[in-house]
């Protein structure tokens, strides 16, 4: 890298972090958040296990509930149930629509879920409350959206809902603070690879 350049480019980093510092003074507040992570890609419930982890780094509360997976032994199960009472992880599904084939199965298991899950919303000591798969609950109709809409609503103040999987309902999206769309622009199990331990669970 010639002196040239090298001057370029700090010249140029100074600007952005002028007009970057400039930015964030004007960020000063705090809420909790309404968070969305949809989309066909692959990462919406890891997304949220990580932000999880982030809430137990700081000694911050988290209510998880899974909607959907239940009866699979997962990685991201055991290593929740590990942080103890920093933690609480109910895996209260029935597993996927296309295996039980049996929706009055499915929309009481939807129901004994939503259950716990509003009594996390309503519980001012968790930080954060994970809905994993709550959009796939919401788009087959198994729970009522205004029901939800309200009981997110209704949480306390500072309290972070984050909701997870494909085809989020447009009234979610609207009444969400972050939404974010996993794409997926290549995936293995299109070539005949399997589900991965340490990958998919």
């Amino acid at each position: 890298m010639t002196e040239d350049t090298d001057l370029r480019h700090r010249e140029k980093m100074a600007k952005k972090k002028a007009s970057r510092d400039k930015m964030m003074a004007k960020k000063s507040g705090e809420k909790g958040l309404v968070i969305v992570h949809t989309g066909a890609g692959k990462g919406k419930s890891t997304a949220a296990f990580g932000m999880a982890i982030r809430c137990v780094g700081h000694g911050m509360p988290v209510g998880i509930v899974q909607f959907i997976k239940g009866a699979w032994d997962t990685a991201e199960r055991r290593i929740m149930d590990g942080f103890g009472d920093l933690v609480t992880f109910r895996a209260m599904g029935e597993g996927f629509t296309w295996e039980t084939q049996d929706r009055a199965r499915d929309v009481e298991a939807a129901g004994r879920a939503w259950e716990l899950a509003s009594a996390m919303l309503a519980d001012p000591t968790y930080h954060m409350v994970i809905l994993d798969e709550l959009n796939v609950a919401l788009r087959y109709d198994y729970l009522p959206l205004d029901t939800v809409l309200a009981a997110i609503k209704a949480r306390p103040e500072g309290q972070h809902v984050v909701i997870t999987g494909r085809n989020a309902l447009p009234a979610l999206i609207e009444a969400a603070d972050l939404v974010t769309e996993m794409t997926m622009v290549k995936h293995p199990f299109r070539d005949g690879i399997k589900a991965q331990k340490g990958v998919e669970f």
